[in-house]
């Protein structure tokens, strides 16, 4: 099970409630992100997001590739062949998203890629937690001065960036809607929760 979206849409408040609806149901999911998830895949992301200088969209694609490589062999692979629940915060969508809606990349490139690393992983539902780009540039803004911390190379992207890689997760969801639910970001976390609970709880076998 995955959650996507663009920048401070609202995503990992989103996966949070989630697990936590799940830990009350009496499952403990295993709960990780993209990039990430592994040492190696956590060095990978800050190459990623902290690189000094501009990377080739390729060299991003290969970067994202690789963590998630790792991150299927040693963590969600055998979390899912021992029957547990995995939630993670993006996957492949993601890389279609950023790599293939914001960078250019072709889409069967980016798939084929992805294919490889993931070893036959595949999320059965997706949760597209959407929001208008500028609420989500506006959090983003705030949160960065909330936190004192400085925005990641991706936060750094322009308007027109952006506003390609949300065109490109919708154009996802449009494309198949069984398994991906596009909820509204702008609700309040427990309205977004709400929305997304009733297809997790069928996922998850619980309804």
């Amino acid at each position: 099970m995955t959650v996507e979206g663009i920048e401070a849409s609202g995503k990992s408040t989103l996966l949070a409630g989630v697990a936590q609806r799940l830990r009350s149901a009496g499952v403990e999911p295993v709960v990780t992100r993209e990039p990430g998830g592994t040492a190696i895949g956590e060095r990978l992301r800050a190459v990623l997001l902290d690189a000094p200088g501009p990377l080739d969209p390729m060299t991003e694609l290969f970067v994202v590739c690789a963590a998630r490589a790792e991150h299927a062999r040693a963590l969600i692979g055998p979390a899912l062949h021992s029957g547990g629940i995995v939630l993670c915060d993006r996957f492949a969508d993601a890389t279609r998203a950023y790599q293939g809606g914001g960078r250019g990349i072709d889409d069967a490139t980016i798939v084929a890629c992805s294919a490889l690393a993931a070893r036959g992983v595949q999320p059965d539902l997706t949760l597209l937690v959407d929001v208008p780009l500028e609420l989500s540039r506006a959090r983003v803004a705030a949160r960065a001065v909330a936190s004192g911390v400085p925005r990641d190379r991706m936060e750094r992207e322009d308007d027109a960036f952006h506003a390609r890689v949300r065109d490109r997760y919708l154009a996802i969801a449009d494309a198949e809607p069984e398994r991906v639910l596009v909820v509204d970001g702008s609700l309040d976390p427990g309205a977004v929760l709400a929305r997304a609970w009733p297809r997790v709880a069928a996922a998850a076998g619980l309804s």
